[in-house]
């Protein structure tokens, strides 16, 4: 019969396994490591203005994603008004309004900003050609020659800009410059000298993270476009690109700040630092994108199914490592998982704590149990006495050990009592068919393929990548498929050869 089908199924788990977790830590940006850290910032702005006495209305434009930052959370304090968020063609603004508002009004807005490289910004349509900008006699000319001097020295709208925000240095200044100087403020005349050369450009505002840094104030900038690329220019120098610490808070071309029934309103901004830990920091992104589909995330459902599934999906790391253990070792075991549901409970009660509670209640149990087997009771009836007695056993260690305060014996109740009593009947009929040397084999075998299994599923990072990728299930399901082929000497075996060596 051909393989063909079984390898292509194997092929086909690991690429998808390997794609989805790809996908996650590329998209969502959720490490590889436990530990990492990310930088978010805390930026806070305030609003101030002085209310007429009737309505008032104040609209304030907001950040959106963007490359090198991600909105997590964002909050508002502004008591006694209403609150709405606008958005469109990419740009985000929030609406306060209140029916009557007299004296000094302050409003807050507070965001929480992950740094992040990978951030997938929103889509801002350019800005629409301009229409003919309007001079009043001597500037009409004074803007033509400076647009003709920059454009004979430029090859795209990019160098044009770069040779235009030049013309306003100091060393090249010249009269015509310094005339539509008195007149305009540099970043506007520079954005209505674009628009007069056919150049799509606007102004935006942006942040200068510092941290520490109290009552700042945005920056503007010129964005220009040349086709579908776009590059942002400091009118100040004119150096292209954005620098790594420079939040775009408006990134449309609209004003940042509107308010309707008031005067003397002003926008400052208060910001601060600090590393958390990355999980932590994206959590909020993948419970907002949950409804994709490409987004198979734990972090949507509620805090204890996650605590659930947490556990859940460390049992096919237990099952590997017992599939490792007696297909390539050989290695004998009381029962096939066993040893998982074990390893389980050695991750409640601790390593040691489950061990010793473990042995106790196994060798007990056998002494009863063999008390039961001279009752010639039926089979059914006989498992049913071992369960009730193991959980008598349990109740006792654990008020024996409360007694004697050690608390730790109290968490001996975290073992699966149906598991031991069939271990215990398990083990009681391998004593009787094959001896003690059996049991002390299949028990050994059963204890350290506990313990690995423990070893393996309670290391973080082993934790950390089965409760955020998903996708590690189908590569966990390849391997064991894999090993399921196996059909070759396990290691325990090899022992029968060794007198051949020795001839």
């Amino acid at each position: 019969m051909s393989r063909l089908p079984f390898y292509l199924i194997v092929a086909l788990l690991l690429v998808t396994g390997i794609a989805m977790s790809v996908h996650r830590h590329v998209q969502f940006e959720v490490p590889w490591t436990p530990g990492e850290q990310r930088k978010v910032w805390e930026i806070e702005a305030q609003v101030n203005f002085q209310a007429d006495g009737g309505p008032a209305k104040v609209e304030m434009a907001l950040p959106s994603t963007q490359p090198g930052f991600r909105v997590l959370t964002e909050h508002t304090a502004s008591p006694g008004y209403g609150l709405n968020y606008l958005e469109e063609d990419g740009a985000r603004r929030a609406l306060w309004s209140v029916r009557e508002a007299r004296g000094n009004q302050q409003l807050y807005y507070s965001a929480q900003v992950l740094v992040a490289e990978n951030a997938k910004p929103a889509e801002v349509p350019p800005p629409r050609s301009a229409a003919n900008v309007v001079w009043e006699p001597p500037y009409d000319t004074a803007a033509q020659e400076v647009i003709d001097d920059a454009w004979s020295r430029s090859a795209d709208a990019f160098t044009f800009t770069q040779q235009l925000i030049s013309e306003f240095s100091d060393e090249r200044r010249d009269e015509n410059v310094r005339l539509l100087l008195t007149q305009f403020d540099r970043a506007p005349l520079l954005l209505r000298l674009l628009h007069q050369a056919d150049v799509q450009a606007r102004n935006v505002s942006g942040l200068q993270l510092e941290n520490g840094r109290r009552r700042q104030t945005l920056t503007t900038w010129i964005q220009v476009y040349d086709g579908d690329e776009s590059a942002l220019f400091d009118p100040a120098n004119g150096e292209r690109g954005r620098p790594d610490n420079l939040l775009l808070w408006e990134n449309a071309g609209q004003s940042v700040l509107e308010v309707q029934g008031g005067t003397n309103s002003r926008i400052s901004f208060s910001m601060i630092s600090r590393n958390q830990p990355a999980a932590a920091a994206v959590r909020s992104q993948l419970a907002k994108d949950a409804d994709t589909l490409l987004n198979f995330s734990i972090h949507s459902l509620p805090l204890e199914e996650q605590a659930l599934f947490q556990t859940i999906l460390l049992i096919p790391i237990g099952a590997l490592v017992v599939v490792l253990l007696r297909v390539l070792v050989g290695i004998k075991t009381s029962g096939t998982f066993m040893p998982v549901l074990i390893a389980l409970a050695f991750i409640q009660t601790s390593l040691v704590t489950g061990l010793v509670g473990f042995l106790l209640v196994v060798a007990v149990g056998l002494v009863i149990r063999n008390y039961l087997s001279y009752l010639n009771l039926l089979l059914v009836a006989r498992v049913t006495a071992v369960i009730i007695t193991v959980i008598a056993i349990i109740s006792l260690f654990s008020v024996v050990s409360f007694r004697m305060g050690l608390n730790a014996g109290l968490q001996i109740t975290f073992f699966p009592m149906i598991i031991l009593s069939w271990t215990i009947e398990r083990m009681s009929i391998l004593w009787e068919e094959e001896g003690p040397k059996e049991v002390l084999i299949q028990g050994g075998g059963s204890m350290l393929t506990a313990v690995l299994a423990y070893l393996a599923m309670n290391n973080p990072w082993i934790r950390h990548i089965t409760f955020n990728f998903l996708g590690v299930q189908l590569i966990l399901m390849a391997l064991i498929l894999m090993l399921g082929n196996y059909t070759g000497y396990r290691l325990l075996e090899l022992r029968r050869f060794k007198p051949v060596t020795e001839d």
